[in-house]
């Protein structure tokens, strides 16, 4: 699953261990074969459905317990003997625990059948339906059959079936007849809602599945299954595999779609979808792609098609396994919380993550989606085929997809610099992972709260950033061949961290397995600090571990990958904290983070650092400079370096001609005014900015029709810029474009516009609020109907702000973007105060409507206060209104506070102390 950026949460659960293991089922059930029927009525938002699951029982039992919540229950029953999977036979039954590996090769060729296959398994589904009869009457299969008592337990989402005979060991049968809500919450077999009807969407991962049928919903438990879903005669169905068969009825306005039998796999990977959507078809590898969406969005799926065509052909070729299906579905849902989630065969995306315009969208919105398209088809083969055996090993699905959109992406489109974009990650993760309220990669995840909070930026980010630093020590055709090894060890399998770690060491006879697992089973980031070069040539280097906004601790005993610029690669560290010498033999630039792959902050000596700053633009690459920059200003924070020698990095590159670079040292200039200036200082640092970049906004140019995107890109980054620091020219130019905007006139130079509209917004009345509001209603773009969203966050007008509230809570808005709209204007520094007091005015409004997700990015965007005032109220509220019931996020947002009241008393001074020299006025 791919979560848009904004949504990550760093912040994860911790209960008693009894009550949290509890949670877990108690195992001894095996389940073999799900058959589920649905039926869903999306005008009345419920559905009906009737499962059979086949399973093996380790020894007689009178109890099974499986998964289930917001479950209503009809008869529940159970016999002993042969069931509807495997063809008729209790074959698939019968297989235990010790066949497995040899399950896991009959289920990988049965895969490659194709079309045959499928015609002899209809035949046998006939067959298997015949014999589900003869063992529904009593005394059918080898046992008789039993109607179960059902006791629900809400708390822990758990179902338990008492029999009133044990049934036997070995197969058992169990038929359900139940009734489900489609529910508002973005969870399950939910509504997704368009102006013109209802759809039926599904999101199961990670504990969902239970709420649209009863299972086993761990990921270790797997089985393969049959979908059928009843549905309006003029509505279609997407599932996991290809429709086999459509046919009218059971009753008059419906007609019943059945699908082919899946491959064996986790409850949290199936999926279905219920509505009108349209498609978009190509073909790939031997794949049929589609790429659908609601009929009026159907002409922006191109693009994905394209990339998808690509990303198969890619990753055949990378895993040197063919991707299993022979069809793979794509759709783009309205309302959908994540950024994307790859249900085998049938990826579920947000618009805004899947649909552009393929002619006329922007560069950067089409790397979005090539980057969305990369990570979930990377999850086919990781995550889909070899699954994590719990929870807590999420990172292998989600590190290892998130490092190979990059790789993929970037072999399809060599120019769009997805090197800079992964630099510039990696210095956003390593922020997080600063945090002493911080958690390792790999922690404890056992109830459905612990479980949805691993979705975090350590399973994406720093897994994605660490498996990316081992590749580039080990090289890429090692690194692939050892990926290769675990996948086909594992295929339709379960792994752990271990099965990963020691494969690669194992097949690249160098120490993975240590650096790994120093990385993910610890939280926090490692700081090389390189004292000056000694008279022997060598660099004298201590390593600590770093903190945001303290200082660094004694070293955690990382096992680091250190590869010099123009040199060697070479481990550092694994012990306590020492100072060694590091020899360097490269050109006379020291940089120790060569391609800024490395996972650790670098600090330097004077000279090293005055040598850095003067040939930053001729003596280190654009992801080079990310990383400098990213280093530096997390010392600012930390207290270990000065807001003036960061200030003078900035100028250094503010010629440079990469866009993701000029954003890297932007962003953090806007801190600078946000978080350490003082009214009076800010106006004196406009100033600077006004003098320093005006020249080179002007040497940019005007539009031009042949101009590359990132020279467009860069104007509008230098553009907000000046337009920040009060320069005027480019105030009245944002107003001018803004009104041009607005009345339907051809703008002038189009691609500053959106940073005109965020210029221009801020002092802006009614009638422009009015005017972006009709904007927003008629927006068909998903992509510039979220800009536009966004850009109402900008007023300042407290009667618009509040309008902006009331909108956000209003229910006219997109579940999935209410809550980013409150959590913008609670980080504005502008819009705080009164974001924060509506909020927690109307937080029972808040709590009815959130999602999983929208409590926890609220209470985040609450880290934006700087005040010791502010911090109290913070804390006094989610003390009475816990969030997840997470200490951690708590912790987080007021340690981010802490952290900013921190960096302004150590910083403001010098800050004006580099204003004076600098002659701001």
């Amino acid at each position: 699953m791919r979560f848009c950026r904004a949504l990550f949460a760093a912040s994860v659960v911790w209960c008693g261990c009894g009550a949290a293991g509890a949670q877990r089922l108690p195992g001894g059930v095996r389940p073999e074969h799900y058959s589920l029927t649905i039926t869903p009525d999306l005008a009345k938002a419920r559905f009906a459905g009737s499962e059979t699951i086949d399973m093996a029982l380790e020894k007689p039992a009178n109890a099974i317990v499986l998964n289930a919540a917001e479950i209503e229950f009809g008869a529940v029953r159970a016999w002993g003997g042969r069931g509807g999977a495997g063809g008729g036979t209790n074959a698939g039954i019968l297989r235990s625990a010790q066949n497995d590996k040899q399950e896991q090769t009959d289920d990988k060729q049965e895969q490659g059948n194709g079309k045959q296959e499928q015609r002899k398994d209809k035949l046998e589904q006939k067959k298997d339906e015949q014999e589900q009869e003869d063992n529904n009457a009593p005394g059918g299969g080898s046992s008789g059959v039993q109607t179960a008592v059902v006791t629900l337990d809400a708390e822990k989402e758990q179902a338990t079936f008492t029999f009133a005979q044990p049934l036997p060991a070995g197969p058992v049968v169990l038929q359900i007849a139940y009734t489900g809500i489609m529910n508002d919450k973005l969870r399950g077999f939910y509504l997704s809602k368009t102006k013109l009807r209802s759809y039926g969407v599904t999101q199961f991962e990670a504990t969902d599945a239970r709420r649209a049928f009863p299972s086993f919903d761990e990921p270790a438990l797997k089985a393969t299954f049959d979908v059928t879903l009843v549905v309006d005669a003029g509505d279609t169905a997407f599932s996991n595999m290809e429709m086999v068969e459509d046919t009218p009825g059971p009753e008059p306005g419906k007609h019943t779609i059945r699908f082919a039998t899946t491959p064996k796999m986790s409850t949290y990977l199936v999926a279905w979808l219920v509505g009108d959507f349209q498609c978009t078809k190509g073909k790939a590898e031997g794949v049929a792609i589609r790429a659908c969406a609601t009929p009026d969005k159907v002409e922006l799926t191109q693009f994905a098609v394209e990339a998808a065509k690509w990303d198969l052909k890619y990753y055949d070729q990378y895993f040197g396994i063919h991707y299993p299906l022979s069809k793979l579905d794509m759709v783009a849902v309205p309302d959908f919380e994540a950024g994307a989630m790859e249900n085998l065969g049938c990826i579920t995306f947000r618009e805004t993550e899947m649909l552009v315009d393929e002619k006329h969208g922007t560069v950067p919105a089409k790397k979005d989606v090539a980057q969305t398209v990369a990570h979930e088809l990377a999850h086919q083969w990781f995550g889909d085929l070899v699954t994590p055996a719990w929870w807590n090993d999420l990172w292998l699905n989600e590190g290892f997809a998130t490092w190979m959109e990059s790789k993929a992406a970037a072999a399809w489109q060599p120019k769009w610099n997805f090197d800079q974009d992964a630099a510039a990650d990696l210095d956003r993760t390593m922020g997080e992972d600063a945090s002493s309220a911080g958690r390792a990669v790999r922690s404890r995840a056992e109830t459905p709260a612990e479980i949805d909070e691993m979705f975090d930026d350590m399973a994406y980010g720093k897994a994605g950033a660490v498996i990316g630093m081992v590749e580039n020590y080990v090289g890429e055709e090692v690194f692939r061949k050892g990926i290769q090894a675990y996948l086909a060890q594992h295929l339709y399998g379960n792994a752990t961290a271990e099965d990963l770690w020691d494969t690669l060491a194992r097949v690249s006879g160098l120490p993975v397995d240590r650096i790994m697992r120093s990385f993910i089973e610890q939280p926090g980031v490692p700081l090389l600090t390189f004292a000056a070069r000694a008279q022997s040539g060598d660099y004298p280097v201590a390593e600590s571990s770093f903190g945001d906004g303290r200082p660094g601790s004694a070293n955690a005993g990382w096992v680091i990958p250190v590869c010099w610029k123009g040199g060697s690669c070479e481990t550092v560290g694994g012990g306590p904290a020492a100072i060694r010498s590091v020899k360097f033999a490269g050109p006379t630039l020291f940089y120790a983070n060569a391609g800024d792959k490395g996972y650790y902050r670098t600090a330097y000596s004077s000279p090293e650092l005055a040598a850095l700053v003067a040939n930053a633009e001729t003596g280190l690459t654009p992801p080079e400079r990310i990383g400098l920059l990213g280093d530096r200003w997390a010392l600012v924070r930390a207290g270990q370096g000065s807001v003036g020698e960061f200030l003078d990095l900035v100028l250094a590159v503010k010629q440079d001609p990469n866009p993701t670079v000029m954003e890297s040292a932007m962003g953090r200039l806007e801190l600078v005014q946000t978080q350490i200036a003082s009214d009076a200082d800010r106006e004196r640092l406009d100033a600077v900015v006004r003098r320093e970049f005006g020249d080179v906004y002007a040497g940019l140019g005007g539009a031009s029709r042949h101009e590359g995107w990132e020279h467009a890109d860069l104007r509008e980054l230098v553009f907000e810029a000046l337009g920040r620091a009060n320069d005027p020219e480019v105030l009245a130019e944002a107003e001018t474009l803004t009104s041009q905007l607005f009345s339907g006139q051809k703008v002038a130079d189009p691609m500053l516009a959106d940073a005109a509209v965020a210029l221009a917004t801020p002092q802006s009345d009614a009638p422009m609020y009015d005017k972006l509001m009709r904007v927003i209603g008629n927006a068909e773009d998903p992509d510039f109907k979220e800009a536009a969203l966004h850009v109402l966050t900008r007023f300042q007008d407290p009667a618009l702000v509040e309008r902006t509230l009331e909108y956000a809570l209003s229910g006219e808005v997109r579940t999935q973007d209410s809550w980013e709209l409150l959590a913008l204007l609670l980080e504005r520094r502008e819009t705080q105060d009164q974001a924060w007091t509506y909020i927690t005015g109307h937080w029972a409004e808040v709590e009815r409507k959130a999602t999983a997700n929208a409590e926890t990015r609220i209470a985040e965007a609450a880290g934006a206060f700087c005040t010791v005032e502010k911090r109290g109220e913070v804390k006094a509220f989610f003390d009475v209104h816990p969030v997840g019931a997470s200490a951690r996020t708590l912790a987080r947002t007021l340690e981010s506070i802490d952290a900013c009241v921190a960096l302004r008393g150590r910083q403001e001074p010098e800050l004006r102390r580099w204003l004076a020299a600098h002659g701001g006025r």
